[in-house]
Order: structure tokens, then C-alpha cells, then sequence
């Protein structure tokens, strides 16, 4: 079975999974496998669920009678098969990468974008060698748009995902101290997220640069053609301003008051508002689409439980996004409460640089400090510091936190949005 042979099928699928547990009517299912399992086993009812035809990497599955096919590799099958998708596609295709900030910038640009055009984004955080070819292959003929979120924790490896979107326009939200063990250091961070800008600048396509990111500026001097925002020369400008803890952007007398929290989001918003504006979406349909976003995705979420206020951004966490956290933090009005947890893939930096946030949270003066996880507990012997979650919801159940805002932010693998209920 080839990829042309196939892709009539495809065209008339509602769309691809890789999970047989979410199969409908007329789906693709791509029975990958693994060491411990082979989801080949699913394929016979996979058919019976619906399933419009299945791909398997193992030949003893293959039923052609039943469209179940197979291949010798369903991942390289499926990225085949959502290269030569996007290479039918006759719309922009917006390509973002970044250390911080990208689910975030994505989501609002998509609700930029959708005040004019019908866009397809990269759903929650599918935005691996698996997820953005999903997708590619989730853009229909309805589609005028595409956003898709890279992500990468090692170095070639948005020059791989560059192949398969094909981004006619490119951003990076900014480069900062993320999966350092994969990237090998904070210049291999900027080495590899800049892989993007090299896929632009030999396609000739369009780069967006934030003129306040001095790496930005100078990894992109020499590009044409580019959208520019951030300075008063910049092709759009727009000025911040904030309404108790929230940011927001003023453009040509236009104030668009958004429902994230942080200086850092301004950014955030600029490049979606830019995007916009380039793409003819008015100023109004620009502040109807920001202030209309609202965050559920535990990234710089403001929650009111009770009498406090908390600040949920434990989806990721890494050096740069924990300081401007906690700078941000500071800034909020009465009693604070940090509970900061472990800052994941950090290699041979890790304890540094758990060190340094302990001693940028102590010198800002926090009320109370709580640590969480083995890589902080290794460096902070408080009795406010505690292995797991776990062990922080145990201390909860009868140590009531005391203060009026609360902040939460940790790598995703301490799981810390568990403690809220006992917050």
C-alpha cells in the first residue's frame, strides 16, 4: 500500500487516531506498537467499531477484504501520508515553536485568526513527531487556515517537523532554559528551536520576529520577508497596560484587556494581535477575540477558590518560565503563598538552577515557601519541603495555607494541579 493508493480512502475518513479507544464511524486507525504491546491486535475491531480502515506494521494482521493494510512503519506511513496532505493544501500554514509560552500564543492566535477565517490549531499538546502530522491530516477542505504548535526537547528535531507542516510563516516565542539535558545547554536551546527560522529563510518564507528578543533580531537580520512588532519602528506596535492581575494590549487607542496574568503574555498577545492585523482582522475583532480567551489549560490560570486567589501554571516549568512566575507573583496584592515544584530535563544544570529559584524566591519575600519534588528537596531542607505530591496533600489536609493568593507552577510530571482541592 503506498501513499497515493491510500490517500483516496483518507479523503473519505473523518478522521485518523491512534488510539482505539476513540474510534467512530469512518475513522483511520494506525495500530502503532511498541515494546510491551502491538495495537495491531486491535485492528479486526477496530473494522467492527466503524473504522473506514486500519494500518499495521505487522503482517500477520493485514486483511485487505477488511482495509486493514499493511505497512512496514505506521509512524513513517502516517508522517508520508501528512506530507503529501499538506502539499494539497493551498492555504497558510502558521508554524510555532518556542522554550515558553507556545499553547498559549497558539490558542489565542487561533481565536485571532477565527474572528475572520475558518482555522485548524493543533489540538492541547500534540505537537511531537506523532501529534503535528495528526494535525495536518485533521486540516479539510473547509480549512483557511492552519496553526501548528513544535515542540522539541532535542536538537534536529523541529527541522523534522518543519518537513512535514511546511510553515509558510514561522514564530519562536522566545528561547530560554528548557530541556536543557536534550538540547545540551541554553545554545543548543537556541540552536535548535532556531532550526525553524532555517526552514523559513530557505523556503522563503515569512518569519515573525519579536524586536524586543535581541536573539530574535539577530538570528533574523538578513530575512525577508518578515512581520515585525515590539518596537515603535516595528511594523506594529502596541503598548502594554494591566487591570489588577490581568495583561493587556493597547493598539492605536484599542484596549484589549485579556484573562491571562503576567507581563511575560504580553508578548504572547502582540504576536497573535500582529498576525491579525497582517491577515486583515480588525482592531475590534482583535479585542473581541482576546478577551474572549479564556485559559483551562493550567497555563497562567486564575482561579477563585474561596477567599484566595490562585495561579495555576503547572502544565511546564523550566528556569525562564519559573522567574517571570514569580516576578509576576510578587506583584499581586496581600499575603503570598508559593508552591513551586520540580523543573524536569534539566541534566547537569538541574541542581544550579533549582538552587537559584529557591534564592530568587526567598529574596523576593514570599510569605510562605513549599517546595515539591526530589530535585528541590534535595536543595531545601525546610519542613515546608516534600518529595511528591503526595506528600504535599497529606501536610494540606491539616495544615490549612493561610494566604490570600496562592501560586502553583511545576513541570508537568508533578502532577501538582492534584493538590488544589485541599488549597
Amino acid at each position: 500500500m503506498t501513499v497515493e493508493q491510500f490517500y483516496p480512502i483518507y479523503l473519505n475518513a473523518e478522521k485518523v487516531t491512534i488510539d482505539s479507544r476513540k474510534i467512530s464511524k469512518n475513522d483511520i486507525f494506525f495500530a502503532f506498537s511498541g515494546d510491551n504491546f502491538n495495537a495491531a491486535t486491535f485492528a479486526h475491531k477496530a473494522i467492527n467499531d466503524g473504522a473506514l480502515a486500519v494500518i499495521v506494521e505487522d503482517e500477520n494482521f493485514e486483511n485487505i477484504d477488511e482495509n486493514i493494510f499493511y505497512v512496514p512503519s505506521t509512524l513513517q506511513f502516517l508522517q508520508d501520508l501528512s506530507v503529501y496532505h499538506r502539499d494539497q493544501l493551498d492555504i497558510p500554514v502558521i508554524g510555532l515553536t518556542g522554550s515558553n509560552g507556545k499553547t498559549t500564543t497558539k490558542e489565542i492566535i487561533h481565536a485571532v485568526l477565527s474572528q475572520k477565517f475558518n482555522v485548524q490549531y493543533t489540538y492541547g499538546n500534540l505537537n511531537n513527531h506523532i501529534g503535528v502530522p495528526l494535525t495536518i491530516l485533521s486540516v479539510r477542505a473547509e480549512h483557511e487556515m492552519a496553526v501548528i504548535e513544535m515542540g522539541a526537547n532535542h536538537q534536529k528535531e523541529i527541522e523534522l517537523l518543519c518537513s512535514l507542516a511546511k510553515p509558510n510563516f514561522g514564530y519562536i516565542t522566545n528561547f530560554g532554559k528548557a530541556h536543557l539535558e536534550g538540547f545540551g545547554g541554553f545554545e543548543g536551546v537556541i540552536k535548535g528551536k532556531s532550526e525553524l527560522y532555517a526552514y523559513l529563510k530557505g523556503e522563503n518564507q515569512t518569519v515573525i520576529v519579536n524586536e524586543n528578543d535581541q536573539i530574535q533580531v539577530e538570528k533574523t537580520q538578513d530575512y525577508q520577508p518578515k512581520i515585525t512588532f515590539g518596537k515603535r519602528t516595528s511594523d506594529y506596535f502596541f503598548e502594554i497596560f494591566s487591570i489588577e492581575h490581568f495583561v493587556g494590549l493597547d493598539y492605536q487607542d484599542t484596549k484589549a484587556l485579556s484573562q491571562l496574568t503576567g507581563d511575560y503574555n504580553f508578548t504572547n498577545l502582540c504576536a497573535a494581535a500582529a498576525l491579525g492585523l497582517h491577515f486583515g482582522v480588525s482592531k475590534d475583532q482583535i479585542k473581541e477575540a482576546i478577551e474572549s480567551y479564556t485559559p483551562t489549560n493550567m497555563r497562567s490560570q486564575i482561579v477563585k477558590k474561596d477567599e484566595k486567589t490562585l495561579v495555576l501554571d503547572t502544565y511546564n516549568a523550566n528556569p525562564s518560565s519559573m522567574n517571570a512566575s514569580l516576578q509576576n507573583f510578587i506583584t499581586f496584592e496581600g499575603t503570598k503563598t508559593i508552591v513551586i515544584g520540580d523543573m524536569l530535563e534539566l541534566g547537569e544544570e538541574s541542581i544550579a538552577e533549582h538552587v537559584n529559584i529557591l534564592k530568587t524566591a526567598h529574596d523576593l519575600g514570599f510569605n510562605e515557601i513549599i517546595t515539591v519534588g526530589k530535585h528541590f528537596k534535595a536543595v531545601n531542607d525546610s519542613s515546608r519541603s516534600f518529595e511528591n505530591t503526595a506528600e504535599l496533600i497529606e501536610y494540606l489536609r491539616s495544615n490549612k495555607i493561610q494566604s490570600e493568593n496562592v501560586l502553583l507552577k511545576a513541570s508537568r510530571g508533578i502532577s501538582l494541579e492534584k493538590a488544589i482541592d485541599f488549597i
